[in-house]
């Protein structure tokens, strides 16, 4: 969207004076206002400071007190968003049982929560991320983590625990997952006019896939080719 988008108006309103001891109260509104505005323009460009003064009913200079700037205040939203994301990730598997069960459960949540929330989450994986110092990771870099990465890491280590995954490194086989499903969110995402049919299905699919392709390339040793696979199909459909 260019720059030239405008933001939905917001009711502007006059806030009372904050009793003395209220100031986390109006960092909450800020982000909470914050995070509607974006959600109503699907613009990180139309969302500016005077526009959330206005929504709360305060001064831009109010807001400076609480976030050094627009990033600053960006991050903080983004970081309130994938809070909710790990709740109902973890809300999502404790409905299964198994770990690849579990492993599904989360990647599905992911994905449905990425297309409820498509402009924060864009904000946190596709924009150029925030580093701090000898390129470490910036606060989205780490919440993100938290909220998606931990949950896939710990599922696969039940996975390979369980013999359903060879035994391993866990992190490498946890980001091929974690590709998958922010892989088909993205696109959801970027291409909506494309046929997805049912969203939740096709991603279910993708999802499915790509956890039960590993563990058969487990099976096989670790590095099927091409030719491999098609070997092996016949061979079960030739045994079935």
């Amino acid at each position: 969207m260019s720059n030239s988008a405008v933001t939905p108006s917001a009711p502007k309103r006059t806030r009372r004076r904050a009793s003395r001891g209220s100031g986390e109260q109006l960092r909450a509104e800020i982000v909470a206002a914050t995070k509607d505005l974006l959600a109503r323009s699907a613009s990180l460009e139309a969302v500016s400071i005077r526009a959330v003064a206005d929504a709360v009913g305060v001064t831009s200079p109010s807001i400076y007190l609480h976030f050094a700037d627009k990033d600053a205040l960006i991050e903080a939203v983004v970081a309130d968003v994938f809070a909710e994301l790990d709740a109902a990730m973890l809300a999502a598997a404790d409905q299964v049982d198994t770990p690849m069960e579990q492993l599904c459960a989360f990647g599905l949540a992911y994905v449905q929560f990425a297309l409820e929330h498509p402009e924060h989450y864009r904000i946190a994986t596709m924009n150029q991320p925030s580093t701090g110092q000898q390129g470490e990771a910036g606060t989205l870099d780490h919440v993100l983590a938290d909220a998606a990465f931990s949950h896939m890491l710990g599922t696969v280590s039940a996975c390979m625990e369980h013999g359903i995954f060879a035994a391993g490194d866990p992190i490498p086989v946890a980001l091929e997952l974690w590709s998958a499903a922010h892989g088909i969110a993205s696109l959801m995402i970027a291409k909506p006019f494309l046929p997805w049919g049912d969203k939740m299905a096709t991603a279910n699919s993708v999802l499915r896939s790509a956890a039960l392709g590993h563990a058969a390339n487990d099976l096989m040793g670790g590095a099927m080719t091409p030719v491999d696979v098609e070997q092996w199909v016949a061979a079960q459909r030739s045994d079935g």
